[in-house]
């Protein structure tokens, strides 16, 4: 898989939390701002894979007490 230039014009205070949020983690803005995106588009599909199986068997009537998959990675 390739890789692709994508440029963002953000504002000052917003770089500088993202730059603190990778710092604590070790990890360049840009390698933190792509894991929050890839972490955010697994949920997303993982939410909708969820739905449909309980589509499929029925269970759409269950209590919805999921567990976000990302909750507790810091």
């Amino acid at each position: 898989m390739g890789s692709t230039v994508l440029s963002l014009r953000i504002d000052g205070e917003l770089l500088d939390r993202l730059r603190s949020h990778a710092a604590k983690r070790g990890m360049s803005v840009q390698d933190y701002v792509a894991r929050t995106l890839i972490r955010e588009d697994f949920d997303e599909r993982f939410k909708t894979a969820v739905d449909e199986t309980e589509k499929f068997y029925g269970a759409a009537d269950a209590p919805r007490d999921h567990v976000r998959p990302s909750a507790g990675i810091a």
